[in-house]
């Protein structure tokens, strides 16, 4: 599976981005998608995840309530619609797939978002 996210940029805080995660290679339905941040001197953190199937969608507590993932299979993408936007979730952002949620046997590139406060 190759996978490309998109939607990152430049915001102000309280501000909203909607990143885009398109696979391509082999049955998208299969896999879970999550998405996973890194900012420069962090270690890596989950961020959502949205699993095969059913679809149940997984959040990490900063962010949930702010934070939606939906996936769009007819269209092999996954879409993470951020809101209200902090300074702390600057970073890179990118999306992984496996079989089971959080599993990155595949990964993408990422994309870039900075939060200006």
């Amino acid at each position: 599976v190759q996978l490309q996210a998109s939607g990152g940029g430049l915001v102000q805080t309280g501000g909203s981005l909607r990143l885009s995660c398109v696979a391509s290679g082999r049955p998208f339905i299969s896999y879970s998608i999550a998405w996973f941040r890194q900012a420069p001197g962090k270690a890596r953190e989950a961020v959502s995840c949205i699993s095969s199937g059913d679809a149940i969608k997984y959040y990490r507590d900063f962010a949930e309530g702010r934070f939606t993932i939906t996936r769009d299979n007819a269209k092999n993408t996954v879409y993470l619609q951020m809101n209200s936007l902090k300074p702390e979730d600057t970073a890179n952002y990118y999306c992984v797939a496996g079989y089971g949620c959080y599993d990155d046997d595949y990964r993408g590139q990422g994309t870039q978002v900075t939060v200006s406060s």
